[in-house]
């Protein structure tokens, strides 16, 4: 499958996906990378190539890319190494 363009419906289709499937790991984002120590709701709201923005408990916070995004495979790739390069949690 080619890889699309970061277009508005491209951020809007990854960001659906992200709320919709991955709510956790978006809480995640806001906690370890926008620095929100204890997130009530977090959900995604654009996709752009330097940064995402999320709106976390009513606040719209910018969590940037370590490298600007190329197209769709690659924020994909870079949101699960991002995920990847958190701390787990202890059981």
């Amino acid at each position: 499958m080619a890889a699309d363009p970061l277009t508005p419906a491209v951020s809007d289709r990854i960001c659906k996906h992200m709320n919709a499937d991955h709510s956790e790991a978006v809480l995640n984002y806001a906690r370890h990378y926008g620095g929100v120590t204890n997130p009530g709701t977090a959900r995604m709201v654009a996709i752009e190539p330097e940064a995402m923005a999320l709106e976390v408990d009513g606040t719209l916070i910018s969590v940037a890319f370590d490298h600007t995004l190329s197209d769709s495979e690659d924020a994909h790739r870079t949101l699960v190494a991002m995920l990847r390069a958190m701390p787990q949690p202890q059981d």
